[in-house]
């Protein structure tokens, strides 16, 4: 796990007056990384760093680089860099931490007060208002992870009374292998999804779209380097495989999942759409917010989902919130009504957990791979990370505003999920946000 060192300073402050907000996401100590271009442009995507209201065009850096002698990248650095310009960002995360922490030093000290590249920087940035983004990586496989006991509870409360948690819940982290070919960037509108549906009562399912159509507030995990079939990353080693994390929705068509699950799981429920947000924030990045790995009651954690470290520093203090936005709250210029939130402290299972967990069977991750967290919710009723927790598996209807109610997604319908750290002790680093839009179904 990462200590502190000098890039998690906040008394350094930049020569860009916009990453010094102490409200803003993406300040000197934070330094996330994206794919990007021009907004309306034929130009190449390729990497770029946030820092302020701008993106650090990687590009025009190892362009810099290339021509003029730059101290303060080390050889280390402009190998990352030269990865790092590139139309994915899958070599990057195949070098290691080494390489990323080079160069995220060598932008570091390039963008503080008094850098002498403050001249040459500045013709690299290019302001986020004027790019777009796409998915950060090319994303081989996806595997979504069910980490919070709470949701966990609440949503087997609503199926199973008497035993809302199954017995192997306490001992392994539940997950099940996702589409990756449907994962799209913050800004994606897809379509309500159809398909067979059991109405209660009938004897026969029938086609249409979804009724019950969900989101879930998630955490995204970037793999790094990964590791060759038939090895696998132990706990100690499994933060070193971590690129670092975004924001995800993984959005549920609920009555869909209630009809197909059985026996072996979601399939069309969730593979219609997921959506990431653009920023991958470096777990070095939040090192100050780390905090113990608090469970509740459970057994013993068997010796390979255990260490030292992370019973001392494997959670993250993440605050996670979603809001949502209807069309004639838009129309009508209404702010969006803010649905509930909660941390990522409070997670069952750690990223390291995760980590261990999916290789313990010699299963290879690779570069660019994403692991979902699973729906992440408090222990409270205002930190739940679903509206089927919010509505009560859709029996109790709530107000977004003085003339709307929901307890499922309705068509048109914006959902917006925000992340960010903060700590008196710290300069907040946020991830930005994730935005997604449903759209009526496609006709049959």
């Amino acid at each position: 796990m990462h200590s502190l060192n000098l890039t998690h300073d906040p008394q350094i402050k930049s020569w860009l007056a916009t990453a010094n907000r102490p409200d803003g996401n993406f300040p000197l100590q934070n330094l996330p990384f994206a794919v990007f271009r021009r907004a309306q442009s034929h130009e190449a995507f390729r990497g770029g760093v946030a820092i302020g209201d701008q993106v650090i065009d990687l590009a025009a850096v190892a362009a810099l680089v290339a021509r003029d002698s730059m101290s303060s990248f080390s050889a280390d650095a402009i190998v990352a860099l030269e990865a790092g310009r590139l139309q994915t960002l899958n070599q990057l995360m195949q070098l290691g931490p080494r390489f990323w922490s080079a160069l995220r030093l060598a932008l570091f000290e390039g963008f503080r007060t008094g850098s002498s590249l403050q001249s040459q920087l500045e013709r690299c940035l290019i302001p986020q208002a004027g790019v777009e983004f796409t998915v950060p990586a090319q994303i081989g496989n996806y595997t979504d992870f069910y980490a919070s006991i709470y949701h966990a509870t609440a949503v087997g409360r609503l199926f199973r009374p008497d035993e809302p948690l199954l017995p192997n819940y306490h001992w392994l982290p539940i997950g099940y292998h996702g589409r990756a070919s449907s994962i799209g960037i913050s800004g994606q509108s897809f379509h309500r999804p159809t398909g067979q549906i059991k109405i209660s009562g009938e004897s026969a399912p029938v086609l249409k779209p979804s009724a019950r159509l969900d989101y879930e507030l998630e955490l995204g995990v970037f793999v790094g380097t990964g590791n060759p079939l038939g090895a696998r990353i132990s706990i100690r080693e499994a933060e070193s495989q971590v690129f670092g994390l975004c924001l995800l929705n993984d959005w549920s068509a609920r009555d869909i999942q209630a009809w197909e699950y059985q026996p072996l799981g979601p399939f069309l429920a969730k593979n219609f759409a997921t959506t990431i947000s653009p920023w991958i924030v470096t777990l070095e990045a939040l090192a100050p917010f780390r905090s113990p790995c608090t469970r509740p009651d459970g057994p013993p954690l068997l010796d390979y989902l255990d260490s030292l470290s992370n019973r001392q520093s494997g959670s993250i203090d993440i605050h996670l919130e979603t809001l949502i936005r209807s069309s004639s709250m838009r129309e009508a210029n209404v702010p969006a009504y803010r649905l509930a939130s909660t941390s990522f402290r409070h997670s069952y299972w750690t990223i390291a957990q995760l980590v261990a967990h999916h290789t313990i069977n010699g299963c290879n991750l690779q570069p660019g791979d994403l692991l979902g967290t699973g729906t992440q919710s408090g222990p409270t009723p205002a930190e739940a990370g679903s509206l089927l927790e919010l509505s009560q598996g859709g029996k109790q209807s709530f107000a977004i505003s003085p003339t709307e109610q929901r307890t499922f997604l309705e068509d048109g319908d914006v959902v917006i999920m925000r992340g960010w750290c903060e700590s008196p002790s710290a300069t907040r680093i946020g991830f930005g946000e994730v935005i997604g839009q449903v759209l009526p179904a496609m006709k049959l």
